[in-house]
Protein backbone atom coordinates (compact mmCIF):
# COMPACT_ATOMS: atom_id res chain seq x y z
CA UNK A 1 0.00 0.00 0.00
CA UNK A 2 1.47 3.40 -0.85
CA UNK A 3 2.61 5.54 2.63
CA UNK A 4 -0.23 8.42 1.15
CA UNK A 5 -2.84 6.01 1.72
CA UNK A 6 -1.88 4.35 5.03
CA UNK A 7 -3.69 6.17 8.33
CA UNK A 8 -1.13 8.59 10.25
CA UNK A 9 1.50 6.54 12.00
CA UNK A 10 -0.10 5.74 15.60
CA UNK A 11 -3.33 6.04 14.24
CA UNK A 12 -6.02 3.30 12.94
CA UNK A 13 -8.98 2.47 10.39
CA UNK A 14 -11.22 0.50 11.99
CA UNK A 15 -13.42 -1.94 9.95
CA UNK A 16 -17.16 -3.07 10.47
CA UNK A 17 -16.08 -5.74 13.20
CA UNK A 18 -13.80 -4.25 14.85
CA UNK A 19 -16.06 -1.07 15.37
CA UNK A 20 -18.09 -3.51 16.52
CA UNK A 21 -16.12 -5.43 18.81
CA UNK A 22 -15.17 -2.20 20.34
CA UNK A 23 -19.24 -0.38 20.61
CA UNK A 24 -19.56 -3.83 22.13
CA UNK A 25 -17.09 -3.40 24.61
CA UNK A 26 -18.06 0.75 25.22
CA UNK A 27 -21.31 -0.52 25.94
CA UNK A 28 -20.35 -3.20 28.50
CA UNK A 29 -18.28 -0.66 30.08
CA UNK A 30 -21.13 2.05 29.98
CA UNK A 31 -23.50 0.11 31.62
CA UNK A 32 -21.14 -0.75 34.75
CA UNK A 33 -20.55 3.02 35.02
CA UNK A 34 -24.37 3.83 35.26
CA UNK A 35 -25.10 1.40 37.43
CA UNK A 36 -22.77 2.78 39.72
CA UNK A 37 -24.91 6.31 39.41
CA UNK A 38 -22.24 8.10 36.78
CA UNK A 39 -23.96 10.22 34.55
CA UNK A 40 -22.87 10.26 30.52
CA UNK A 41 -20.66 13.56 29.53
CA UNK A 42 -19.16 14.64 26.03
CA UNK A 43 -16.28 17.40 25.73
CA UNK A 44 -15.12 19.08 22.90
CA UNK A 45 -12.16 17.19 21.00
CA UNK A 46 -10.17 20.43 21.35
CA UNK A 47 -9.54 22.80 23.92
CA UNK A 48 -8.06 26.42 24.75
CA UNK A 49 -3.72 25.79 24.96
CA UNK A 50 -3.74 27.37 28.57
CA UNK A 51 -6.82 24.80 29.74
CA UNK A 52 -4.26 21.69 28.85
CA UNK A 53 -0.36 22.96 29.36
CA UNK A 54 0.67 22.93 32.88
CA UNK A 55 -1.44 20.32 34.15
CA UNK A 56 0.50 16.96 33.09
CA UNK A 57 4.33 18.45 33.82
CA UNK A 58 6.95 18.87 31.75
CA UNK A 59 7.12 15.55 29.96
CA UNK A 60 3.09 15.49 29.40
CA UNK A 61 3.08 18.85 28.13
CA UNK A 62 5.56 17.58 25.41
CA UNK A 63 3.05 15.13 24.17
CA UNK A 64 -0.27 17.92 23.66
CA UNK A 65 -0.89 17.71 20.09
CA UNK A 66 -0.62 21.61 19.50
CA UNK A 67 -3.52 23.09 16.54
CA UNK A 68 -1.51 26.03 14.79
CA UNK A 69 -3.72 29.66 14.18
CA UNK A 70 -5.92 29.41 11.57
CA UNK A 71 -7.66 31.90 8.76
CA UNK A 72 -6.13 35.50 9.37
CA UNK A 73 -4.30 34.57 12.25
CA UNK A 74 -2.41 31.41 10.22
CA UNK A 75 0.86 33.31 9.30
CA UNK A 76 1.69 33.98 13.27
CA UNK A 77 2.16 30.11 13.62
CA UNK A 78 1.23 29.89 17.02
CA UNK A 79 -1.00 27.64 18.89
CA UNK A 80 -4.11 28.72 20.62
CA UNK A 81 -5.67 25.36 20.77
CA UNK A 82 -4.98 22.32 21.08
CA UNK A 83 -6.22 18.52 21.25
CA UNK A 84 -7.37 16.83 24.64
CA UNK A 85 -4.63 14.68 25.85
CA UNK A 86 -7.16 13.14 28.50
CA UNK A 87 -10.88 13.09 29.82
CA UNK A 88 -9.56 14.80 33.00
CA UNK A 89 -8.73 18.13 32.64
CA UNK A 90 -11.70 18.76 30.18
CA UNK A 91 -14.20 17.73 33.19
CA UNK A 92 -11.92 20.29 35.56
CA UNK A 93 -13.12 22.87 33.44
CA UNK A 94 -16.35 21.68 33.09
CA UNK A 95 -17.02 21.51 36.45
CA UNK A 96 -15.52 25.12 37.01
CA UNK A 97 -17.95 26.49 33.94
CA UNK A 98 -21.11 24.75 35.55
CA UNK A 99 -20.69 25.36 39.04
CA UNK A 100 -24.03 25.08 40.75
CA UNK A 101 -25.82 23.50 37.65
CA UNK A 102 -24.25 20.29 38.53
CA UNK A 103 -25.13 17.48 41.45
CA UNK A 104 -22.99 17.53 44.03
CA UNK A 105 -20.99 15.49 44.75
CA UNK A 106 -20.83 15.23 40.63
CA UNK A 107 -20.20 11.33 38.95
CA UNK A 108 -19.99 11.31 35.50
CA UNK A 109 -18.24 8.94 32.97
CA UNK A 110 -16.81 9.82 29.84
CA UNK A 111 -15.76 7.72 26.68
CA UNK A 112 -14.34 9.45 23.69
CA UNK A 113 -10.85 9.54 21.81
CA UNK A 114 -7.57 11.89 23.27
CA UNK A 115 -4.30 12.54 21.39
CA UNK A 116 -0.56 12.42 22.41
CA UNK A 117 2.00 13.08 20.41
CA UNK A 118 4.19 10.38 21.92
CA UNK A 119 6.18 8.17 19.72
CA UNK A 120 3.93 4.78 19.38
CA UNK A 121 5.18 1.54 20.36
CA UNK A 122 3.64 -1.73 20.63
CA UNK A 123 -0.24 -1.38 22.26
CA UNK A 124 0.48 2.66 22.32
CA UNK A 125 -1.56 5.16 20.09
CA UNK A 126 -1.06 8.84 19.19
CA UNK A 127 -5.19 8.57 18.92
CA UNK A 128 -7.30 5.93 21.58
CA UNK A 129 -10.24 5.96 23.35
CA UNK A 130 -10.19 7.13 26.92
CA UNK A 131 -13.12 5.28 29.31
CA UNK A 132 -13.58 7.49 32.23
CA UNK A 133 -14.91 8.03 35.89
CA UNK A 134 -14.64 10.49 37.75
CA UNK A 135 -16.12 12.01 41.38
CA UNK A 136 -15.95 15.52 42.12
CA UNK A 137 -16.55 17.20 45.23
CA UNK A 138 -16.44 14.32 47.53
CA UNK A 139 -13.02 14.23 50.08
CA UNK A 140 -14.26 10.92 51.88
CA UNK A 141 -12.06 7.87 50.92
CA UNK A 142 -15.60 5.69 50.29
CA UNK A 143 -15.44 7.85 46.66
CA UNK A 144 -11.48 6.45 46.53
CA UNK A 145 -12.89 3.24 47.34
CA UNK A 146 -15.98 3.28 44.59
CA UNK A 147 -13.90 4.57 41.94
CA UNK A 148 -11.59 1.24 42.33
CA UNK A 149 -14.73 -1.05 42.71
CA UNK A 150 -16.68 -0.05 39.27
CA UNK A 151 -13.10 0.21 37.89
CA UNK A 152 -12.68 -3.73 38.90
CA UNK A 153 -16.32 -4.32 37.84
CA UNK A 154 -16.00 -2.64 34.51
CA UNK A 155 -12.70 -5.12 33.97
CA UNK A 156 -14.72 -8.07 35.37
CA UNK A 157 -17.35 -7.38 33.08
CA UNK A 158 -15.09 -7.25 30.05
CA UNK A 159 -13.51 -10.45 30.87
CA UNK A 160 -9.84 -9.64 31.95
CA UNK A 161 -9.18 -11.80 34.62
CA UNK A 162 -6.33 -12.48 36.94
CA UNK A 163 -5.61 -8.82 37.64
CA UNK A 164 -4.22 -6.85 40.38
CA UNK A 165 -5.06 -2.90 41.35
CA UNK A 166 -1.34 -1.75 42.92
CA UNK A 167 -1.68 1.14 44.81
CA UNK A 168 -0.28 4.17 46.48
CA UNK A 169 -0.27 7.70 47.78
CA UNK A 170 1.50 10.37 46.74
CA UNK A 171 1.27 11.64 50.16
CA UNK A 172 3.54 8.25 50.46
CA UNK A 173 5.69 9.28 47.56
CA UNK A 174 6.52 12.92 49.04
CA UNK A 175 7.36 10.78 52.46
CA UNK A 176 9.81 8.55 51.23
CA UNK A 177 11.30 11.33 49.57
CA UNK A 178 11.98 12.99 53.08
CA UNK A 179 12.64 9.24 54.72
CA UNK A 180 15.76 9.27 51.80
CA UNK A 181 16.48 13.50 51.95
CA UNK A 182 15.58 13.77 48.87
CA UNK A 183 15.76 18.13 48.77
CA UNK A 184 11.98 19.48 48.03
CA UNK A 185 12.96 21.14 45.00
CA UNK A 186 13.55 18.04 43.00
CA UNK A 187 10.49 15.70 44.48
CA UNK A 188 8.52 15.97 41.33
CA UNK A 189 11.15 15.05 38.84
CA UNK A 190 12.89 12.13 40.96
CA UNK A 191 8.98 11.17 41.01
CA UNK A 192 9.03 11.09 36.99
CA UNK A 193 12.20 9.02 37.03
CA UNK A 194 11.17 6.35 39.79
CA UNK A 195 8.21 6.03 37.53
CA UNK A 196 10.61 4.64 34.80
CA UNK A 197 11.57 1.97 36.92
CA UNK A 198 9.18 -0.44 34.94
CA UNK A 199 10.76 0.33 31.82
CA UNK A 200 14.66 0.99 32.52
CA UNK A 201 16.87 -1.47 34.64
CA UNK A 202 17.87 0.11 38.07
CA UNK A 203 21.16 1.53 37.43
CA UNK A 204 19.89 2.98 34.42
CA UNK A 205 17.29 4.68 37.20
CA UNK A 206 19.69 5.57 39.27
CA UNK A 207 21.81 7.44 36.93
CA UNK A 208 18.94 9.82 35.73
CA UNK A 209 18.26 10.77 39.68
CA UNK A 210 21.92 11.53 39.85
CA UNK A 211 21.79 13.72 36.60
CA UNK A 212 18.88 15.43 38.01
CA UNK A 213 20.96 16.34 41.63
CA UNK A 214 20.51 13.48 43.56
CA UNK A 215 23.06 12.29 45.72
CA UNK A 216 24.75 9.16 44.24
CA UNK A 217 24.79 7.48 47.71
CA UNK A 218 21.04 8.64 48.32
CA UNK A 219 19.91 7.09 44.48
CA UNK A 220 21.46 4.36 45.16
CA UNK A 221 19.45 3.38 48.48
CA UNK A 222 16.50 4.88 47.57
CA UNK A 223 16.42 2.69 43.99
CA UNK A 224 17.55 -0.59 45.34
CA UNK A 225 14.86 -0.59 48.40
CA UNK A 226 11.73 0.02 45.86
CA UNK A 227 13.67 -2.18 43.31
CA UNK A 228 13.35 -4.57 45.85
CA UNK A 229 9.56 -5.06 46.85
CA UNK A 230 10.25 -5.15 50.42
CA UNK A 231 7.19 -3.68 51.46
CA UNK A 232 7.65 -4.24 55.40
CA UNK A 233 11.08 -1.90 54.55
CA UNK A 234 9.68 0.91 53.00
CA UNK A 235 6.57 1.31 55.46
CA UNK A 236 9.33 1.65 58.23
CA UNK A 237 10.68 4.48 56.01
CA UNK A 238 7.50 6.01 56.05
CA UNK A 239 6.64 5.89 59.99
CA UNK A 240 9.90 8.34 60.08
CA UNK A 241 8.23 10.78 58.21
CA UNK A 242 5.06 12.83 58.91
CA UNK A 243 3.91 12.98 55.34
CA UNK A 244 4.83 9.60 54.93
CA UNK A 245 2.83 8.17 57.91
CA UNK A 246 -0.44 10.41 56.50
CA UNK A 247 0.33 8.31 53.04
CA UNK A 248 0.74 4.68 54.73
CA UNK A 249 -3.21 6.30 56.59
CA UNK A 250 -4.52 6.77 52.79
CA UNK A 251 -3.01 3.53 51.36
CA UNK A 252 -4.33 1.11 54.59
CA UNK A 253 -8.20 3.14 54.48
CA UNK A 254 -8.15 2.45 50.94
CA UNK A 255 -6.69 -1.21 51.49
CA UNK A 256 -9.57 -1.87 54.25
CA UNK A 257 -12.56 -0.04 52.07
CA UNK A 258 -11.79 -2.16 49.40
CA UNK A 259 -11.23 -5.23 51.24
CA UNK A 260 -15.10 -7.49 50.07
CA UNK A 261 -12.98 -7.32 46.67
CA UNK A 262 -11.41 -10.77 45.94
CA UNK A 263 -8.14 -11.31 48.10
CA UNK A 264 -5.67 -10.29 46.73
CA UNK A 265 -6.76 -7.95 44.15
CA UNK A 266 -5.90 -4.92 45.37
CA UNK A 267 -2.06 -4.60 47.14
CA UNK A 268 0.34 -1.62 48.55
CA UNK A 269 3.22 -1.46 45.67
CA UNK A 270 5.45 1.48 47.05
CA UNK A 271 6.87 1.70 43.71
CA UNK A 272 4.15 2.29 41.54
CA UNK A 273 3.91 6.65 40.77
CA UNK A 274 1.94 7.84 38.39
CA UNK A 275 3.56 10.01 37.07
CA UNK A 276 1.04 13.37 36.50
CA UNK A 277 1.26 16.22 38.29
CA UNK A 278 -1.90 16.93 39.70
CA UNK A 279 -2.51 13.35 41.97
CA UNK A 280 -2.63 14.38 45.75
CA UNK A 281 -3.66 11.78 47.44
CA UNK A 282 -4.28 7.76 46.36
CA UNK A 283 -3.36 6.26 43.32
CA UNK A 284 -3.60 3.19 41.75
CA UNK A 285 -2.62 1.05 38.39
CA UNK A 286 -4.16 -2.39 37.48
CA UNK A 287 -1.83 -4.69 35.97
CA UNK A 288 -2.98 -8.07 34.24
CA UNK A 289 -1.74 -11.17 33.11
CA UNK A 290 -1.45 -11.70 29.22
CA UNK A 291 -1.72 -7.81 28.82
CA UNK A 292 1.69 -4.84 28.22
CA UNK A 293 2.00 -2.52 30.92
CA UNK A 294 -1.23 -1.16 32.82
CA UNK A 295 -4.65 -1.95 31.71
CA UNK A 296 -6.04 0.82 33.86
CA UNK A 297 -5.32 3.85 36.68
CA UNK A 298 -6.58 6.70 38.77
CA UNK A 299 -6.26 8.73 41.81
CA UNK A 300 -7.22 11.47 43.65
CA UNK A 301 -6.54 15.21 42.55
CA UNK A 302 -7.95 17.11 44.94
CA UNK A 303 -6.91 21.27 43.71
CA UNK A 304 -7.02 20.75 39.64
CA UNK A 305 -10.67 22.32 39.23
CA UNK A 306 -8.99 25.29 41.25
CA UNK A 307 -6.45 25.35 39.14
CA UNK A 308 -8.20 26.07 36.38
CA UNK A 309 -10.29 29.08 37.83
CA UNK A 310 -13.47 26.74 39.04
CA UNK A 311 -14.37 26.14 42.97
CA UNK A 312 -11.81 24.24 44.99
CA UNK A 313 -13.25 20.73 44.90
CA UNK A 314 -11.88 17.58 46.29
CA UNK A 315 -11.85 14.95 43.03
CA UNK A 316 -11.02 11.31 42.25
CA UNK A 317 -11.20 9.26 38.81
CA UNK A 318 -10.13 6.24 37.26
CA UNK A 319 -9.72 5.38 33.50
CA UNK A 320 -9.93 1.78 32.06
CA UNK A 321 -7.37 1.14 29.41
CA UNK A 322 -9.77 -0.15 26.75
CA UNK A 323 -7.59 0.03 23.98
CA UNK A 324 -4.75 -1.91 25.11
CA UNK A 325 -7.48 -4.31 26.02
CA UNK A 326 -8.71 -4.73 22.77
CA UNK A 327 -5.48 -4.47 20.86
CA UNK A 328 -4.08 -7.68 23.37
CA UNK A 329 -6.82 -9.71 22.36
CA UNK A 330 -6.97 -12.19 19.17
CA UNK A 331 -9.46 -10.80 17.29
CA UNK A 332 -10.39 -14.29 16.10
CA UNK A 333 -12.11 -14.41 19.67
CA UNK A 334 -15.25 -12.70 18.58
CA UNK A 335 -17.12 -14.07 15.99
CA UNK A 336 -17.96 -11.12 12.85
CA UNK A 337 -21.71 -9.95 12.90
CA UNK A 338 -23.24 -11.35 10.12
CA UNK A 339 -26.73 -10.46 8.70
CA UNK A 340 -29.59 -12.33 9.69
CA UNK A 341 -30.85 -12.71 6.52
CA UNK A 342 -29.70 -12.25 3.47
CA UNK A 343 -32.58 -11.96 0.19
CA UNK A 344 -31.60 -12.98 -3.18
CA UNK A 345 -33.04 -11.74 -5.72
CA UNK A 346 -33.75 -14.15 -9.08
CA UNK A 347 -36.97 -12.15 -10.11
CA UNK A 348 -40.09 -10.00 -8.27
CA UNK A 349 -38.49 -7.80 -7.29
CA UNK A 350 -41.30 -5.82 -5.76
CA UNK A 351 -42.20 -8.70 -3.31
CA UNK A 352 -38.44 -9.03 -2.18
CA UNK A 353 -38.29 -5.68 -1.43
CA UNK A 354 -40.92 -5.76 0.65
CA UNK A 355 -40.42 -8.93 2.52
CA UNK A 356 -37.20 -7.08 3.49
CA UNK A 357 -38.68 -3.92 4.69
CA UNK A 358 -41.07 -6.37 6.90
CA UNK A 359 -38.02 -8.42 8.36
CA UNK A 360 -36.40 -5.02 9.16
CA UNK A 361 -39.03 -3.71 10.82
CA UNK A 362 -39.61 -7.18 12.45
CA UNK A 363 -36.00 -6.36 14.27
CA UNK A 364 -33.68 -8.76 12.01
CA UNK A 365 -30.63 -7.29 9.92
CA UNK A 366 -31.19 -7.85 6.37
CA UNK A 367 -29.35 -7.71 3.47
CA UNK A 368 -30.83 -7.61 -0.50
CA UNK A 369 -28.44 -8.77 -3.39
CA UNK A 370 -27.67 -5.33 -4.93
CA UNK A 371 -25.68 -7.13 -7.88
CA UNK A 372 -26.38 -7.44 -11.71
CA UNK A 373 -26.33 -11.24 -11.67
CA UNK A 374 -29.71 -13.53 -11.40
CA UNK A 375 -27.34 -16.24 -10.79
CA UNK A 376 -28.16 -17.98 -7.94
CA UNK A 377 -24.62 -19.44 -7.20
CA UNK A 378 -23.18 -16.18 -7.39
CA UNK A 379 -26.03 -14.85 -4.95
CA UNK A 380 -25.04 -17.65 -2.18
CA UNK A 381 -21.88 -16.72 -2.77
CA UNK A 382 -22.26 -13.12 -1.89
CA UNK A 383 -24.82 -14.30 1.22
CA UNK A 384 -21.80 -16.41 2.72
CA UNK A 385 -19.40 -13.30 2.94
CA UNK A 386 -21.79 -11.37 4.28
CA UNK A 387 -22.14 -13.86 7.26
CA UNK A 388 -26.07 -14.30 6.55
CA UNK A 389 -26.96 -16.91 8.72
CA UNK A 390 -30.58 -17.51 6.48
CA UNK A 391 -30.59 -16.96 2.54
CA UNK A 392 -34.26 -16.45 1.07
CA UNK A 393 -34.63 -17.87 -2.05
CA UNK A 394 -37.95 -16.41 -4.22
CA UNK A 395 -37.47 -18.16 -7.84
CA UNK A 396 -39.97 -19.24 -10.29
CA UNK A 397 -41.43 -22.27 -8.36
CA UNK A 398 -41.98 -20.22 -5.12
CA UNK A 399 -43.13 -17.87 -6.93
CA UNK A 400 -46.19 -20.07 -8.50
CA UNK A 401 -46.41 -21.41 -5.55
CA UNK A 402 -46.68 -18.16 -3.15
CA UNK A 403 -43.90 -19.64 -0.68
CA UNK A 404 -40.16 -19.43 -0.27
CA UNK A 405 -37.57 -21.21 0.21
CA UNK A 406 -35.57 -20.66 3.66
CA UNK A 407 -31.78 -22.11 3.44
CA UNK A 408 -29.98 -22.24 6.57
CA UNK A 409 -26.41 -21.20 5.51
CA UNK A 410 -24.46 -22.86 8.11
CA UNK A 411 -25.75 -26.33 7.32
CA UNK A 412 -27.28 -25.90 4.00
CA UNK A 413 -30.62 -27.38 4.82
CA UNK A 414 -34.10 -26.03 2.84
CA UNK A 415 -37.27 -25.30 4.15
CA UNK A 416 -40.25 -23.85 2.17
CA UNK A 417 -42.56 -21.90 4.02
CA UNK A 418 -45.64 -19.38 2.62
CA UNK A 419 -44.87 -16.03 1.79
CA UNK A 420 -47.41 -15.15 3.79
CA UNK A 421 -45.17 -17.04 6.73
CA UNK A 422 -42.04 -15.54 5.79
CA UNK A 423 -41.60 -12.77 8.86
CA UNK A 424 -42.44 -14.89 11.56
CA UNK A 425 -40.27 -18.39 10.77
CA UNK A 426 -37.52 -16.46 10.28
CA UNK A 427 -37.38 -14.46 13.03
CA UNK A 428 -38.20 -17.75 15.14
CA UNK A 429 -35.64 -18.98 13.24
CA UNK A 430 -32.54 -16.15 13.74
CA UNK A 431 -34.09 -16.16 17.59
CA UNK A 432 -33.19 -19.76 18.19
CA UNK A 433 -29.64 -19.57 16.21
CA UNK A 434 -29.08 -16.44 18.17
CA UNK A 435 -29.64 -17.04 21.16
Amino acid sequence: MAQAAEPPSGTRDFLADDVRRREAAFGTVREVFERYGFDPLVTPAFERIEVLTGKYGDEGDKLVFKILRRGEHEASGEADLALRYDLTVPLARVVSTYGSQLPSPYKRYAIGPVWRADRPGKGRFREFTQCDIDIVGSSSELADAEIIAAVNDGLVALGVEDFTFEINSRQALFGLLEAYQVPDSLGGQVLITLDKLDKLKPEQVVAELVERGVAAETADALVADLASGDVGRIRDKLDASERGKRGLAEVDRGLELTSSLPAGRVVFTPRMVRGLDYYTGVIFEVSAAGYPGSIASGGRYDGLVAALGGPDQPACGGSIGLERILSARDAAEASPRGLDVAVTVLGADVEMARLAGELRAAGLRVGTFLGATRKLAKQLKWANTQHAAFAVLYGPDEQAAGEITVRDMTTGDQTRVPLSDAVSHLQDAVSHIRG
